[in-house]
């Protein structure tokens, strides 16, 4: 005898009852929005690592010139962002497109000290963004004896 019982899971579209579950796979079947997906801040990948003295970050920016790349620090939170352009052209036997697209890369993130800005560095080279990040001295967290 099979057992023909699916267990119910309210966070299935279908029991939403969401009218548009479908309508993003639309687009994500066609080549011609690839370009677009690519300004989506979660396609700079990046590691964060830490030492005693500073925290260093080195962030994958492909095809981005170190131009076009801003950092920002205050206190403790990081942004980078970049401005991307870029043109690709696809040949497939007698036909031929162009895509032309610009738009900006962007992610901020929080670090668990504050940074002292005057002596951070920033350095962009074959497409990778490092930036080592010196320690504000004293700027740990206090822990407070309760009396």
């Amino acid at each position: 005898m099979a057992n023909n019982l699916t267990r119910f899971d309210p966070g299935t579209p279908l029991s939403r009852m969401d009218p548009f579950r479908n309508f993003d796979s639309l687009f994500n079947a066609f080549d011609l929005m690839r370009p677009l997906r690519a300004f989506d801040s979660e396609h700079i990948r990046m590691d964060v690592s830490e030492t005693d003295q500073a925290f260093v970050v080195r962030a994958d920016m492909p095809g981005v010139k170190k131009d076009d790349v801003k950092v920002s620090i205050d206190g403790n939170e990081v942004t980078i962002s970049a401005d991307v352009t870029g043109e690709q052209e696809h040949k497939q036997g007698s036909s031929m497109w162009r895509e032309r697209f610009h738009g900006q890369q962007y992610r901020s993130f929080t670090l668990p000290q504050s940074v002292d800005d005057e002596n951070a560095t920033a350095t962009c080279r074959d497409g990778v963004l490092e930036l080592t990040l010196p320690k504000k001295p004293g700027g740990g967290a206090k822990r407070l004896t309760v009396q």
